[in-house]
């Protein structure tokens, strides 16, 4: 089977097109299984507003489009999940007031996303006077990994963004080699998988998410990965997919996976590459 794990809805502000529409176009790709994870509200508007995340209010309204395109997705072969993509954050407050969302409602997937580009995370680069891309890259990875054993996340969406969108410049993965390793260990140790986010080939350093030496890296030491397109249109339903397989193949990780209740499944790429027609 195929399936992506990563798209959003325009309840988000900056993403078009219905639900239906987004299953519709994985059918028309053999994909067999998606998974919706529209932004989380958050009550501190520095985490963006209307045109970053769905507004609290929002959430009955998303339950409502996700089920609606369940049955239709029941309908036409496509089975859809409902996830939420929280965010990342080395505050505990916000993160305490973030968890009250997540416990309000059952979510098949939670990924996890530390959004450097937001105002969050710029003022608190601000306020701790950091005017080193070290220090930055350095408490980027320091929060994920504190994150992977918090319990909250099944995985971590797009986990080298910080390589992009101009917080720091551009730099390769084997400069940050050892806070890297520890991030992925400590993902491996608590069974939290990280994501393969196609988006990376049509922004910022074109490259897939994370950078294949780090996939190398998390294959030697035995960390999962999910598959997600980021989607947020229709058209954009497993963009890619055919060359994240191949760098997956090439980094030597025979599987991924997706959750549904929360609970992680794993499907071999032969498989998923045998449904899909991409050869690896």
């Amino acid at each position: 089977m195929t399936f992506d794990t990563h798209m959003h809805t325009e309840l988000c502000g900056h993403a078009v097109g219905s639900p239906r529409e987004y299953v519709s176009a994985a059918h028309t790709r053999g994909v067999d299984l998606i998974a919706f994870t529209c932004h989380v509200p958050m009550q501190n508007a520095l985490f963006g507003e209307r045109s970053t995340r769905m507004a609290l209010g929002d959430l009955p309204r998303y339950r409502d489009m996700v089920a609606d395109a369940r049955e239709y997705g029941a309908q036409i072969g496509v089975e859809v999940l409902y996830g939420i993509e929280a965010e990342v954050f080395p505050d505990a407050a916000e993160m305490a007031a973030m968890d009250e969302v997540l416990a309000s409602d059952t979510f098949d997937f939670v990924l996890g996303s530390l959004h450097h580009q937001l105002r969050s995370y710029q003022e608190r680069i601000a306020r701790k006077g950091w005017n080193s891309d070290a220090r930055i890259i350095a408490d980027y990875f320091e929060a994920l990994t504190a994150a992977a054993s918090r319990g909250r996340y099944d995985s971590f969406a797009h986990p080298d963004l910080i390589r992009i969108y101009g917080t720091v410049e551009p730099f390769h993965p084997s400069e940050y080699e050892t806070l890297i390793r520890e991030f992925l260990s400590a993902a491996a140790e608590n069974g939290v998988c990280i994501e393969v986010n196609t988006s990376g080939y049509i922004k910022g350093v074109h490259e897939v998410h994370p950078h294949p030496v780090i996939m190398e890296w998390a294959a030697e030491i035995g960390t999962q990965f999910t598959m997600g397109s980021d989607s947020h249109r229709p058209e954009q339903v497993a963009q890619c997919f055919e060359r994240a397989y191949a760098e997956l193949h090439s980094a030597g990780i025979g599987s991924t996976c997706y959750f549904r209740n929360g609970r992680k499944v794993e499907i071999s790429l032969e498989e998923q590459t045998a449904r899909s027609g991409c050869p690896i």
